[in-house]
């Protein structure tokens, strides 16, 4: 799965790396970014990339409660072609969701140990999202779910599950504007080419999520 993750890179970096023309609205980095917050997206709207915000937990346009979105933070690849929830945004509401780390916690003998994970080769990059527009009343949200996938062999002495990071190859092809049957969605997925990562220990100050500066990422001894 994907709890918490990093973004520290500055405007100019991103819109640099994601060939974005527009500029970022109200983009501010964070050491800790959790479930529920505004996460920084890409999309393509049939003209050209936006980047925006959307709240991190789907809330699929069919909910009767805002409150699912709190149980749908992530998204299992090799099922979401057969789930109600995923089904059609695997279709047509594919997004970027943008990172430079991402958390995970390992067991250990001693109990959870937090790691810092990064891509070994390149600094910025992008999981595989979906997202959804609900409506309710008066009220709307633009949400978003991260895909995950079964770890690599890199992953599994932290954890069984990771999130899906796109090769920069494929980015534009994940979000094109061109509707993808959600079958097709799921081979794009399971063909994808395993990034190198590398991850070192950091403190269990991470685990709260208020906590948003320097000391998540400081790394400490084995």
């Amino acid at each position: 799965m994907c709890g918490r993750y990093t973004l520290l890179a500055d405007e100019l970096e991103i819109l640099e790396e994601f060939e974005l023309e527009q500029e970022i609205a109200n983009y501010h980095p964070s050491y800790n970014i959790a479930p529920g917050q505004n996460v920084l997206a890409i999309i393509h709207d049939g003209k050209q990339k936006r980047a925006g915000y959307l709240r991190w937990g789907l809330v699929p346009s069919w909910a009767k409660d805002e409150k699912i979105g709190y149980n749908m933070i992530n998204a299992r690849s090799e099922s979401a072609h057969e789930k109600p929830s995923f089904k059609k945004l695997l279709s047509r509401k594919r997004c970027l969701i943008i990172a430079d780390s991402f958390y995970e916690w390992k067991r250990t003998e001693n109990g959870k140990q937090a790691k810092r994970i990064q891509l070994a080769n390149r600094k910025l990059f992008a999981f595989a999202g979906l997202w959804d527009k609900w409506s309710q009343h008066d009220k709307r949200l633009f949400t978003c779910t991260i895909l995950t996938r079964e770890a690599n062999p890199f992953m599994k002495d932290i954890h069984d599950r990771m999130p899906i990071i796109l090769p920069k190859s494929k980015e534009n092809e994940w979000i094109a504007p061109e509707e993808m049957v959600p079958l097709k969605a799921r081979e794009f997925i399971f063909h994808l080419e395993p990034e190198e990562l590398k991850a070192y220990n950091v403190s269990n100050y991470v685990n709260t999520a208020k906590n948003n500066n320097e000391s998540c990422i400081a790394p400490v001894a084995d």
